[in-house]
């Protein structure tokens, strides 16, 4: 980690090659330990950094692996391949960077959809636990809770809200649910019922749960922090005619509306974490809360 970390510095320390971050400042890159993104407002100068990272990386007996490597371009389409040892790279509309699906459209359908096939099987791997009648309702759900919906949610936090993926990750939720209380056709129960059975929640009360958790999180960062910027940043460029998209900042904005804050209100409750925590808690209440 330590090369890794002298290799990015070496890499873009002679010029800026990123992309407009601050008024007075670019972003370079973002890396987590060996999964660096490097990222460039052209293509000549993501080649110049490639070779610059290829170089540096040589230095201390690391290679760039052109199968593990992609290229995304966002708002435009390339006009020349960027190249590793005179080989190119592919280039995609989408890649997986920290287990999250990054699409070239901003979009988390993508992702939503990796995170139900993943959940999917987990849940079905599991199938002969949920069948067994030698362990208790309790066990199953800490079980699903653990295997099942930590892999569903995986990254919650930065998903923009669509109503139709909401609308399936509910139905996943609620059928995983019933099948674990093996509540099948022609019994019914309604969502209540079948959350006062479980001692779970709506699956969309979570997410939103979880966003705001790491929005009060986020806000008590220092300025300079990346997360922090990130939350005002405003990509260069105009926007194409036509109906705002839905946006994780809007999706927030209108939420933080429901509970009657401004942004501005938001970050000033945000650096008490007690208050903040209690207005999280107060959003999903568990059962013994309500009970």
């Amino acid at each position: 980690l330590v090369a890794v970390d002298w290799i990015m510095r070496k890499t873009t320390s002679d010029k800026p090659r990123g992309i407009q971050w601050t008024l007075f400042s670019q972003l370079e890159d973002l890396d987590f330990a060996e999964d660096v993104a490097a990222l460039s407002t052209t293509q000549t100068q993501l080649q110049e950094k490639t070779d610059r990272l290829d170089n540096s990386a040589k230095q201390v007996g690391l290679n760039i692996s052109t199968t593990k490597t992609q290229v995304m371009c966002i708002n435009t389409e390339p006009t020349s391949t960027t190249k590793v040892n005179n080989q190119p790279l592919e280039y995609v509309e989408d890649f997986t960077y920290l287990g999250s699906l990054i699409s070239k459209d901003n979009g988390a359908q993508k992702d939503i959809k990796a995170r139900l096939g993943k959940a999917r099987g987990a849940f079905a791997r599991l199938g002969p636990i949920w069948k067994s009648n030698q362990y208790s309702l309790r066990t199953k759900i800490r079980l699903y809770n653990s295997n099942v919906k930590s892999n569903l949610l995986y990254g919650s936090e930065c998903w923009k809200v669509v109503k139709t993926d909401m609308r399936k990750i509910q139905a996943f939720h609620n059928g995983c649910l019933r099948k674990i209380c093996r509540i099948f056709w022609p019994n019914k129960i309604s969502n209540i019922e079948l959350y006062k059975k479980t001692g779970c929640q709506s699956i969309i009360d979570e997410i939103k749960k979880r966003r705001t958790k790491w929005l009060g999180h986020t806000m008590r960062m220092n300025s300079q922090r990346i997360p922090k910027i990130a939350l005002r940043w405003t990509p260069p460029g105009k926007r194409k005619p036509g109906r705002p998209k839905v946006t994780w900042r809007r999706t927030v904005k209108a939420e933080l509306e429901e509970m009657g804050l401004t942004w501005g209100e938001a970050q000033k409750v945000a650096q008490d974490r007690a208050r903040w925590r209690d207005l999280v808690e107060a959003l999903c209440p568990t059962r013994d809360e309500e009970d």
